[in-house]
């Protein structure tokens, strides 16, 4: 089923996701009070309108409680972030994704009805950070305040084993879900599978788990 989204506020945030969704040929308004950043958007968007997201006339009259979900990206102005959400939500939009400044801001939005809150960049500070603290961390990925998913390089120590020698899962309470060889992909490998130097390991688990598995058998 084809989906319809609307961003609301296109700066360097809400752009990007603007841009991605319309290279995914999905259908995407496009709305700001700037009408600059509106025309650049015009030829990008399925639709791009120039508007106060914090006016609900304005709202009703494009008809945003027909789209499936809509993505609120004001940058600074967390008073305009806070009543655009509110009014999405009384007007019956189905889905609304809010960024947030700081975790008081979060607090705020999920209390008035946003379904999804991000943190773009404390987040990306987060992946950043990992990412340089390890040189066996591809990437990192929060999923809760103490489960993440990880991409680890496998060393040479643990090069020729398989998952069931290291006994992962039991030891240290983590997950491998997919291994990344080369193009190749494996989704839920085997017990049996066979893991080779340089592999990309995606695994899943606490955090503390996660550290301690990286300690003792990837570095």
């Amino acid at each position: 089923m084809n989906k319809d989204f609307a961003v609301i506020g296109l700066g360097r945030f809400g752009g990007s996701i603007c841009r991605t969704l319309a290279e995914l040929g999905k259908d995407v308004l496009a709305i700001d009070l700037n009408e600059e950043r509106v025309n650049e958007f015009s030829t990008i968007a399925s639709h791009a309108v120039s508007g106060d997201s914090t006016d609900e006339a304005m709202l009703r009259s494009i008809g945003i409680r027909n789209f499936d979900h809509v993505i609120v990206a004001i940058g600074e102005d967390i008073q305009s972030s806070i009543l655009t959400t509110l009014i999405l939500k009384e007007l019956g939009v189905r889905n609304v994704t809010a960024k947030a400044q700081n975790d008081y801001h979060e607090k705020v939005l999920r209390k008035i009805g946003a379904d999804h809150v991000v943190h773009p960049e404390r987040d990306m500070g987060i992946r950043i950070a990992n990412n340089m603290a390890s040189n066996n961390v591809l990437d990192y990925l929060a999923l809760s305040d103490e489960h993440s998913i990880v991409e680890f390089v496998a060393s040479e120590k643990i090069g020729g084993r398989t998952i069931l020698d290291l006994d992962i899962r039991k030891k240290y309470g983590v997950n491998i879900v997919a291994i990344k060889r080369g193009s190749q992909i494996i989704v839920s490998p085997q017990a049996k599978e066979v893991i080779q130097a340089n592999d990309v390991l995606i695994a899943i688990g606490n955090d503390s788990d996660l550290d301690k598995f990286e300690r003792k058998v990837i570095q």
